[in-house]
């Protein structure tokens, strides 16, 4: 028989499955069939994909060991929308994603129609154990992650049509405001706890909590802003190879980088995803990759703090801020501290496993702890991250290169104020 708490949690479970996979079509109303099939570069997936697949998880750690005698919908999609278990088998090529004409969008929803369907079925027999609940949980936050990618995703391909239509025409416009000037407030130093803590939700890589040793130092009360990156870029950041990383001044010419991913070569206008807007100096600066971010800090006379410092510092406000929910989908200007929303904000700290990190068991150790090599953390969530989604001690990662996601910056200083 099915536990007392699973008994007790399958009613909210269910309704948060539903609205969770109902927000993943809801955020591509506006697209096209044909606009979902695109892939732009290897980074990006299309957006069929991207429905498939979170689909897949379910059907693949769920359906097939939890329902008896479950039938898949398609043999042929267990390739095609695996993504890196390889513990589950092999995968079509991420970079070819783009080929997959077929399945059509059509058959795609069709798919996810029918695990919908028998994933509410599961819900009600004795099968759906706390063991169940716990991975059902997982891949609702993994369709989240792949919410927040599906609209990174278009917009990069949207950018690269002559056309670069809007992804969405039902934005809301965002009010421009003064931002504080640039300051830093002292970060608590000595013995801190960091990681996850209490009963909520919380991946592996975000385990187990322990403590660590902070050094004094000073965090800034905000993002660092386009007018300011753009001040960067004329005082000839870019040209000057004594600001930037070995590996990141070899990449900004190999690339030809002079700028923020977006922006033109005026300087004035960006892609969003409600198309090409005027640059909002007072907004976040958002595209840029740890590279250039480093650089930016060391032309300013700091640095980028540890991801330590910014959960330390994160823990003490509330996940307010610019989310996906402000359905703004863009940094906006902001007179606060802005700890959520807005940017993944780039730290100076390797994405690397916490001591005592244990992978959750069976395939599904394979969602965080294989990357923990190569990769930067970044912090606090973006303006097309979910607020339930969110919280002080998440953690992702990408490789100091990546541009394509809404990245930004927060500054850092050694030692207190005097």
């Amino acid at each position: 028989m099915a536990s007392r708490l699973a008994e007790k949690t399958i009613p909210a479970l269910l309704e948060q499955f539903k609205t969770t996979r109902e927000q993943s079509l809801a955020l591509i109303a506006d697209l096209q069939p044909e606009d979902t099939v695109v892939q732009s570069m290897p980074d990006v997936s299309p957006t069929k994909w991207h429905l498939a697949h979170v689909t897949w998880f379910f059907e693949r750690f769920v359906l097939e060991p939890g329902l008896r005698n479950y039938s898949r919908f398609d043999d042929q999609y267990h390739y095609l929308f695996n993504s890196y278990y390889y513990t589950a088998g092999q995968m079509h090529a991420r970079p070819k994603r783009g080929l997959l004409s077929r399945p059509t969008l059509t058959q795609v929803l069709d798919y996810r129609s029918y695990v919908d369907t028998a994933i509410q079925q599961l819900l009600q027999t004795d099968a759906a154990d706390e063991h169940i609940i716990k991975v059902i949980k997982i891949g609702l936050n993994h369709e989240q992650q792949h919410q927040e990618l599906m609209l990174t995703d278009i917009k990069h391909v949207f950018s690269c049509s002559p056309l670069r239509p809007p992804v969405s025409r039902t934005l809301d416009d965002a009010v421009t405001t003064e931002v504080a000037p640039y300051s830093f407030a002292d970060g608590d130093a000595g013995i801190r706890s960091v990681g996850h803590a209490g009963d909520g939700f919380a991946f592996d890589n975000e385990t187990p909590r322990h403590d660590v040793l902070l050094q004094p130092h000073r965090i800034g009360n905000r993002l660092v802003t386009n007018g300011e990156y753009r001040e960067f870029i004329h005082d000839g950041g870019y040209d000057d190879s004594e600001l930037w990383l070995s590996d990141g001044w070899a990449t900004i010419n190999e690339r030809g980088w002079r700028r923020p991913l977006y922006w033109d070569e005026e300087l004035d206008t960006e892609f969003t995803l409600g198309g090409d807007k005027e640059i909002d100096d007072n907004a976040p600066v958002c595209h840029v990759s740890y590279y250039e971010a480093d650089a930016f800090a060391r032309w300013s006379g700091a640095r980028l703090p540890t991801e330590f410092e910014w959960e330390n510092a994160a823990q003490k406000h509330d996940r307010g801020g610019n989310l996906l929910e402000s359905n703004h989908w863009h940094p906006v200007a902001a007179e606060g501290p802005q700890f959520f929303g807005d940017v993944w904000e780039w730290t100076s700290s390797s994405y690397a496993p916490y001591p005592g990190f244990k992978p959750l068991e069976g395939t599904l150790g394979e969602y965080n702890g294989k990357f923990m090599c190569n990769q930067m953390t970044v912090r606090g969530g973006s303006c097309v991250t979910a607020r339930d989604h969110i919280r002080a001690s998440y953690r992702s990662f990408f490789y100091p290169d990546a541009r394509w996601q809404f990245l930004g910056i927060r500054l850092a200083k050694d030692g207190h104020g005097g």
